[in-house]
């Protein structure tokens, strides 16, 4: 004769979570992600429950149309490791894709790559050593991201940056490189594998101001200057 209430695992009860067009949800829904996405865990009731590994979040925004959309607050961009922009297919890519949604043919999916190989694949990134050398050149390129960080820095930073990246950025931008000299089957990664990441971490997490809207000066440029700008080694002091 009592009602009581039961617990139903949502979406976020996955190992895999695709937020179509993240930016039209609501700011309460986007604020649920943030602890899904950094401590694996969702607290509901007064109980906290622990999110299966492997766990990791994909997202999509439309770039155009913005109305009746939320934009992400910085904190959840932040944990979001890449920004990649999808642009549109080329002709080539495009007939294949038409060829192969309009027809009758289903595809069979085979499962080629479980949970526990995934973990073991991000466990062998995080044991592939990296120089000091490197570590090094990525913060300094973050650090320069922020302005006056001690740190000489493009003249476009001073102009059309509000914010520069956090210490996730230097992070990620280790993890990437990382990544990228085990596919490509190298012992340790190597500052350019830190600049071909440079771009899909930062975009994101640099927060331009109003000067860089009205001059149309894009993120892309600015990391541009700032790969260029920055050297390697630190300049040794008199």
């Amino acid at each position: 004769g009592k009602r009581v209430f039961n617990f139903v695992n949502g979406p976020i009860f996955a190992n895999v979570v695709l937020a179509d067009e993240i930016n039209r949800t609501p700011p309460k829904t986007q604020a649920a992600l943030l602890q899904a996405m950094q401590e694996r865990e969702v607290t509901a009731g007064g109980r906290t429950l622990q999110l299966k590994p492997p766990f990791f979040v994909l997202a999509t925004q439309n770039p155009i149309e913005m109305e009746g959309t939320y934009p992400l607050p910085e904190a959840q961009l932040d944990r979001f490791m890449f920004m990649v922009n999808v642009d549109y297919p080329s002709a080539e890519e495009e007939v294949a894709i038409v060829s192969a949604t309009t027809g009758a043919r289903r595809p069979e999916l085979q499962q080629v790559f479980g949970g526990d190989d995934i973990i073991r694949a991000q466990e062998l990134v995080r044991r592939i050593p990296v120089s000091d050398y490197v570590v090094e050149y990525a913060v300094r390129l973050v650090r320069a991201t922020r302005g006056k960080s001690g740190i000489q820095v493009p003249e476009m930073i001073e102009k059309y940056v509000d914010w520069g990246a956090g210490p996730r950025a230097s992070q990620y931008l280790i993890l990437g490189a990382k990544t990228l000299a085990a596919l490509s089957g190298n012992p340790s990664p190597s500052c350019d594998d830190v600049r071909r990441v440079a771009h899909p971490v930062l975009r994101h997490r640099i927060v331009t101001n109003f000067r860089a809207e009205a001059e149309g000066v894009r993120t892309e440029a600015i990391i541009d200057a700032l790969l260029e700008a920055v050297p390697e080694a630190e300049a040794a002091k008199a």
